[in-house]
């Protein structure tokens, strides 16, 4: 390890010595250099807290990478103490060489790296020995070694891996180079051209497997989606300053991550849809409407255009005209290409004339003849420019504009239900609400086509809207996507119901669907309670397991509701007394009143995505904001609150869902409400799954 430390030092130190002056020919090229050799030097920083390896592989003689199995000791090479090198690999976050190129710690990515991830008893992959590290601040303090090969040595599980697993969460996201599991892999993995959608329930490392997959990709298709581009799109800020570290500590510092209402922020946003009328604004026959709504700029052609070239007139009739309008309409053309190839149509009919009238134009003469005054008349009466912004706010404030485009599309109710109640004056008055823009991109990309991405990962997918989809789909669509979500998590009015419906709406519905259905964060004991739920809002999915041996800290308790604020910050205090961190997790509605108790009590607190800047451990969290972060231990306040914070039962408890799922160590569920009936139940459990220690209704205090 030490002498690991040293040679990425003496890296770093060759990377920060190279001299940039004078080594290109422009400052264009100069200033590229120059930012490559700053990312280089950025990357090659050794995290202090963080090991460079985390295990090692022995391969069996003749079986290592470039070995030969015929002529073994002729492939193997030996250091000064006689250890085979080229069978022995220690794996690690990044690439590590000595001073003569020689590797001494091997990237994660690498394929030989990837038998530390799936070799097994049943299948070795020739591996003779597998050695897992564990480290403390760093520092090595414990190693474990697996030999695949023997038959007498008895298998079980990994004290280390399971310590890793289990070791408290602080501050924000961390990477799970040393503990990814074989299924976990196969996805990382996966091919850059296909695309896969994980479902996969609280705790099994959707998340995770979805930045490590972009990892793996640009370490194996650097150049291809250096030119494309990656991006990783999650629910809310909340989420992303969550996971911001989780890439830069894998060497990945120039992955984009953003939020789909950023994405789509074209007007400002200002206001907020009704449920039902987001709901429609996000139903996929709104891509219809605003098609139609542009195809309506399109006007025939009633006058010729006629052409002034020196002493010659050139005349093209409306009909014509109308025939050159009509093609590119049905060739399907962009709104925008098909009103930059029209003049050029025109164009080419002026030089027909001239060459039939015994002239001999060339192109600079068809390229005159397209800028001409009279033809750019023209085709402004045909094809107006369009300005995406106005049309969706006449669409949204016209209700006979409206009536046209939508006929036989939505009902006249339909129709009411998305008209602003006033006419909107102008764009950056309009009263631009989150699903308003999203129909503002779509009509961008109907004007002008979006640009591709190589490679998206779209996190928390089932909580978009059909047309979010389509916009995400627009950013990927000649690229590949990863999907991240569980569809038992959605808790939008406009959540998706299967994850066939979200690919065909991406334009993806040949990705792949795989299932996580093995926990590695969630206590037992919690996920066993919480999947009680699942028959009301997701009856098709497998309750999850968890592989932790810890049952975790869960409790229930029912206090008189003159005593619930009280009891919750009792119950703060408590968690405080352990190790991690603590998210106090409430309706939203609860969280004004559970601020100025903490404060009464003393009590520091966070709001979600300030854990990475500040040192208190203790978070409020709105239990809408809750989704997709985890804390050691979770104090969570009156769940019927966070049910009745919901339009409807099912998203409620859905929410609900999403709240009890957060806890990594302990659990403790504070209500003076009765409980939702399937919480409220006896303690049989579901079928195939343990008997939970707790009751759930504690004795009244």
């Amino acid at each position: 390890m030490a002498a690991s430390r040293a040679a990425l030092r003496a890296m770093r130190a060759e990377a920060e010595a190279l001299d940039t002056t004078d080594v290109a020919a422009s400052w264009v090229s100069a200033e590229v250099i120059r930012a490559d050799v700053e990312r280089r030097i950025k990357a090659l920083a050794d995290l202090a807290d963080a090991p460079l390896f985390f295990g090692r592989l022995d391969y069996a003689l003749g079986h290592g990478p470039g070995a030969h199995p015929s002529d073994p000791e002729e492939n193997t090479h030996h250091d000064r103490h006689g250890v085979r090198l080229d069978h022995r690999f220690y794996i690690g976050r990044r690439h590590v060489h000595d001073k003569d190129g020689d590797p001494m710690v091997v990237d994660w990515r690498a394929p030989v790296s990837q038998p530390f991830y799936r070799a097994s008893r049943r299948d070795p992959l020739h591996v003779e020995l597998r050695r897992r590290f564990g480290c403390t601040g760093g520092e090595l303090t414990a190693y474990e070694d697996e030999h695949l090969t023997d038959p007498a040595e008895r298998s079980g599980p990994s004290a280390l891996l399971q310590r890793e697993i289990e070791r408290p969460r602080v501050g924000p996201m961390r990477d799970i180079v040393a503990t990814i599991q074989p299924e976990q892999d196969e996805i990382v993995r996966a091919a850059v051209d296909g695309s896969v959608c994980v479902q996969g329930a609280p705790g099994t490392g959707k998340t995770a497997v979805g930045l490590h997959r972009v990892a793996y990709l640009l370490y194996a298709h650097r150049d291809r989606l250096a030119r494309t581009g990656t991006l990783v799109i999650g629910p809310n800020d909340s989420f992303l300053h969550y996971i911001e570290q989780v890439l830069p500590a894998l060497g990945e510092l120039a992955v984009e991550q953003t939020t789909v209402d950023r994405l789509t922020a074209h007007v400002p946003v200002r206001g907020a849809d009704e449920p039902a009328a987001a709901v429609l604004k996000g139903d996929a026959r709104m891509a219809e409407v605003l098609r139609r709504a542009l195809r309506a700029q399109i006007t025939m052609p009633t006058e010729p255009c006629v052409v002034v070239r020196g002493s010659r007139r050139w005349r093209i009739p409306a009909d014509e005209l109308a025939e050159m309008t009509q093609e590119l309409i049905d060739r399907g053309l962009r709104y925008g290409a098909a009103r930059e190839a029209l003049p050029q149509r025109v164009a080419h009919a002026v030089l027909l004339r001239m060459e039939r009238a015994g002239e001999a134009p060339d192109d600079r003469v068809q390229d005159a003849v397209a800028r001409n005054s009279a033809v750019k008349a023209a085709v402004r009466a045909v094809w107006p420019p369009v300005d995406p912004a106005k049309l969706v706010l006449r669409l949204l404030s016209d209700p006979d504009f409206l009536a046209e485009a939508a006929d036989g599309v939505l009902t006249a109710d339909e129709q009411k239900t998305i008209l602003w109640a006033k006419p909107a004056r102008g764009v950056k008055s309009a009263p631009w609400t989150p699903a308003d823009a999203v129909l503002v991109d779509e009509t961008r990309d109907l004007v002008s086509r979006t640009r591709s991405l190589g490679h998206v990962v779209l996190d928390e997918a089932q909580d978009l809207s059909p047309m979010q989809y389509r916009a995400v789909g627009r950013r990927c669509s000649t690229g590949s996507v990863t999907v991240l979500g569980d569809i038992a998590q959605g808790t939008t009015p406009w959540a998706t119901p299967s994850w066939a419906d979200a690919l065909r709406h991406l334009g993806k519905p040949d990705a792949v669907v795989e299932e996580l259905t093995q926990g590695f964060r969630v206590p037992r004991d919690v996920i066993a309670y919480a999947s009680r739920l699942l028959p009301a809002i997701a009856p098709d999915l497998t309750p999850a397991t968890s592989v932790r041996e810890s049952p975790g800290d869960f409790s229930v308790i029912r206090v008189p509701s003159d005593e619930l604020t009280a009891e919750v910050v009792r119950a703060c205090r408590a968690a405080l007394d352990h190790e991690g961190s603590i998210g106090l997790i409430a309706a939203d509605s609860r969280t004004p009143a559970l601020t100025e108790a903490l404060a009464a009590a003393g009590l520091p607190h966070l709001a979600p995505g300030e854990e990475t800047s500040h040192q208190a451990r203790l978070t409020l969290v709105p239990a809408s904001l809750a989704k997709g972060l985890e804390y050691d231990h979770v104090v969570l306040d009156e769940p019927s609150a966070v049910v009745d914070g919901e339009p409807d039962d099912r998203t409620g408890l859905r929410r609900l869902y999403v709240a009890l799922t957060r806890a990594v160590s302990g659990l403790a569920v504070v209500h003076a409400a009765p409980l939702p009936d399937l919480l409220a139940q006896d303690d049989t459990p579901p079928a195939g799954q343990e008997p939970a220690r707790y009751s759930s209704e504690s004795t009244i205090r």
